[in-house]
């Protein structure tokens, strides 16, 4: 998948998209139970390898190249005041991302991933949700486009995450009108917000609801936006259409992936989740997308952090996976 130009391609990829080599992830844990550990004993980290195994085609995966791709958007919601921060802060914070001072730049140096920034129009923010459709489907299919071909197609792993003032309401809005439920149990406090300012991001998120009702597709981000969402979107459809396992960070970004999940839970199988995010929703989006966290660290930065942490565990993993002895080498049978 290189482009896509209308949402029915994603329907027939559905079809046509490749899946996990079975044959090879049995191969990798017929191989974990021959190293020198009881079996299990090294827990998640032996899954993880099997996981990578199975979509690498190969019963010793690598993580030797890994990509972490940043989308930065602007949301007109917040126009109605649901966040302390003015939405200038995207443009300082990609600015910050370029030249090497956010977190996420610390953290993808010491986990060794290449870190792209990919800002989609900060000059001309989405639509208010309340009012109509954040987004037209042109500004929808575009976003998209740009998070499919930022993909590098060579990268044993992509990491996923994102920027965006305003972002922790869509992604709460995107919850509610995918999975629906009470509003108020998809929402946190975001960037800063006291009691008072959760309040109204509930208020506003029932209006945006109430407005556009629930939406268990992709026009769930026509409606509430963002373009980073939807860029998100784009680039699990590209990993996907190349075998490349995801890993997605914490609550934004899995909520950006929820529509994908709504529309068939198997468009999301080679993802995984980095984190369990502070954000009080995340727990219920795991739960209700059937997803495990890497790590629960109490964290809630976005950006792609937490995915540039879980890098590392999965890099952990595949070290004693393709380098541990095994049994048999050390003379021991049975």
């Amino acid at each position: 998948m290189d482009n896509i130009s209308n949402l029915q391609m994603v329907d027939d990829f559905i079809n046509t998209m490749p899946n996990k080599n079975m044959q090879a992830e049995a191969a990798a844990s017929v191989y974990q139970d021959q190293l020198t550990k009881p079996s299990g004993s090294l827990g998640m980290l032996e899954e993880l390898a099997v996981f990578l195994a199975g979509w690498q085609n190969s019963k010793r995966p690598v993580v030797e190249t890994a990509q972490a791709i940043i989308f930065a958007g602007n949301h007109g919601i917040c126009e109605q005041g649901v966040n302390p921060y003015p939405q200038e802060v995207t443009q300082r914070m990609v600015s910050n991302f370029e030249n090497g001072g956010a977190a996420m730049n610390q953290l993808c140096s010491l986990s060794g991933a290449e870190l792209t920034i990919k800002p989609l129009s900060l000059d001309s923010p989405t639509q208010d949700f309340t009012q109509t459709n954040a987004m037209s489907m042109i500004e929808l299919l575009d976003a998209m486009s740009v998070g499919i071909k930022s993909v590098n197609r060579s990268a044993n792993i992509i990491l996923l995450g994102e920027m965006g003032i305003g972002n922790s309401t869509v992604s709460s809005a995107l919850a509610a009108s995918v999975f629906g439920g009470r509003v108020a149990d998809w929402v946190g406090a975001g960037t800063g917000s006291d009691e008072k300012g959760i309040a109204h991001k509930i208020y506003i998120i029932e209006e945006g609801i109430a407005k556009h009702g629930l939406r268990p597709d992709l026009t769930a981000i026509l409606a509430f936006g963002g373009r980073e969402q939807a860029a998100i979107c784009g680039a699990i459809l590209a990993a996907r259409s190349a075998s490349i396992p995801v890993l997605l960070d914490g609550f934004i970004c899995t909520a950006a992936a929820a529509p994908l999940y709504a529309l068939s839970p198997s468009l999301l199988d080679h993802c995984l989740v980095g984190h369990k995010s502070a954000e009080p929703g995340h727990q219920k989006l795991l739960q209700s997308m059937n997803k495990k966290p890497i790590l629960d660290l109490n964290m809630r930065l976005g950006e792609g952090t937490g995915a540039a942490l879980a890098l590392s565990i999965l890099k952990a993993a595949v070290a004693c996976h393709n380098h541990m002895a095994t049994f048999k080498e050390l003379g021991i049978n049975n």
